[in-house]
């Protein structure tokens, strides 16, 4: 009953959070699904481009830099934050519901309530809390320049852009879209940085006089405006400082590398009780998708975050230097990594300093693969996709293991089996797949690629599922 009572705590929110109610059992036409996708994605690049009002300067360091793609974000615009505060509360609350602090019976439709309604009273509190660090630290001008009002206009708007995203997100989930905003905010911001990078038609002086940043433009101009071909075509190829062929290239090849995985899978033999008919019940090799790199990731820019605070407030003290030392470093003078715990968990710029740092390049690996696994089999725990929330649903609609007997604990000591490791290895493959692909340079970073193709290829499998189920209509 203790338990209990902490989830009792947010009953008092559940008049006060707003919600989208879910369409009542009726099923939306994936048409209309779509729309309201498309509505929701549209709404979110807009906001991505709308400025905060009431900033003073945007300039110098940027805390976010290394994670604003990953969570969707834009620096001075209302989207500050992007799905950053939501992704937080979730990793916490599934923290707190994995280790038992918080018991739930998802089983139970209150319960279920209350677990979002403590997941976005969490999310609106992480927002108000990153709004008003932001805004005491400078990010926007001096404090005492914008002025009491100022800095009160700068965390609503944020908070509202917080409750937006909380909103859109509850509204795909519920059956009104197609997958959840999260996901969908995520591919798009992704998409467009690699777009972006291999056609912007920007030019930038790297110290080798003026060049087109998108790798594809440098290309042809490099070939067209030059005498030396050959040269011409090194530059392109492996020009340091802007996006270069060789980094696109090894996006496509990461991309191909993920779609492939994702084919693989175990077909377990199971049989119905009803029809008398066996079908499979696939398990993925990436058996929890793409939510081990969501929480690593979510974990990692925390830690980026606090740390570059920490440092920038007491840069002198011994613990906060064991978090991270941080120096000016790369493009607009951001804040980059240089030494203690957070070095040692970014990834190596390039196959050069891999090599020329083993120490930080095991540490990093060994850092990527445990998370991405221990944060997978934890997934399955609280998302009721381990082997005994697996048995309970198949053995609700009278499915049983051919060739077992008919029983719960024999269905569960076969799922036992598979999902585990599944769950297990397929984290540590994704785990892997973005250290290759961080080691390479890819375009996006090796996370926001696994996280990109992952979306798209689940978009795509709803698309199939879409098509299957309606058939010519569709």
């Amino acid at each position: 009953m203790g338990q209990f009572r902490v989830l009792n705590l947010f009953k008092p929110f559940q008049r006060i959070i707003p919600e989208v109610q879910s369409p009542d059992g009726r099923r939306i036409p994936f048409r209309d699904r779509l729309g309201y996708t498309l509505v929701c994605l549209a709404i979110f690049l807009v906001c991505s481009q709308l400025p905060l009002y009431g900033v003073k300067s945007s300039a110098g360091a940027d805390p976010f830099y290394w994670a604003r793609v990953i969570m969707a974000s834009s620096r001075g615009t209302v989207m500050e934050l992007g799905i950053g505060p939501t992704i937080t509360a979730g990793l916490v609350t599934q923290l707190l519901t994995g280790s038992k602090i918080i018991d739930v019976d998802y089983n139970v439709k209150s319960d279920r309530d209350l677990m979002k309604t403590a997941e976005s009273v969490l999310g609106l509190i992480i927002t108000v809390g990153q709004a008003i660090v932001y805004v005491y630290t400078g990010m926007y001008g001096e404090p005492s320049e914008i002025g009491v009002v100022g800095c009160t206009l700068i965390v609503l708007q944020l908070l509202v852009a917080g409750v937006l995203v909380m909103l859109l997100d509850n509204m795909l989930n519920n059956g009104w879209g197609l997958g959840s905003a999260i996901s969908l905010f995520i591919a798009t911001n992704i998409c467009e940085s690699i777009v972006w990078k291999a056609f912007s038609p920007y030019t930038l002086n790297a110290g080798r006089g003026p060049e087109f940043e998108g790798a594809v433009i440098a290309l042809f101009h490099f070939l067209l405006t030059r005498h030396d071909k050959t040269r011409a075509l090194k530059d392109a190829f492996y020009r340091p400082g802007l996006p270069n062929l060789i980094q696109l290239l090894a996006t496509v090849a990461i991309f191909c590398m993920v779609v492939y995985f994702q084919g693989f899978h175990v077909d377990l033999p199971i049989r119905s009780k009803r029809a008398r008919q066996t079908s499979a019940y696939p398990i993925k090799l990436f058996y929890t998708s793409n939510m081990p790199i969501i929480l690593q990731s979510a974990l990692v820019s925390n830690l980026y975050f606090v740390s570059q605070l920490l440092y920038k407030r007491f840069g002198g003290n011994l613990l906060v230097r064991l978090l991270g030392r941080w120096a000016v470093e790369g493009p607009g003078g951001q804040m980059a990594p240089v030494g203690g715990l957070v070095y040692y968990i970014s990834p190596p710029g390039s196959l050069a300093a891999a090599a020329a740092q083993p120490l930080h390049t095991l540490v990093y690996a060994a850092f990527m693969l445990g998370a991405c696994a221990l944060f997978s089999i934890t997934w399955i725990e609280v998302s009721g996709q381990s082997a005994a929330d697996v048995a309970r649903q198949l053995r609700e609609q009278d499915y049983f293991v051919q060739g077992h007997r008919d029983t719960t604990s024999s269905l569960k000591k076969e799922l036992n089996r598979y999902i585990p490791t599944a769950a297990a290895f397929g984290g540590m493959c994704i785990g892997a797949l973005t250290i290759v692909a961080d080691f390479l340079g890819a375009i996006g970073s090796g996370t926001g690629i696994l996280l990109a193709v992952t979306i798209i290829y689940n978009y795509w499998e709803m698309y199939e599922k879409e098509r299957a189920q309606m058939g010519a209509v569709f």
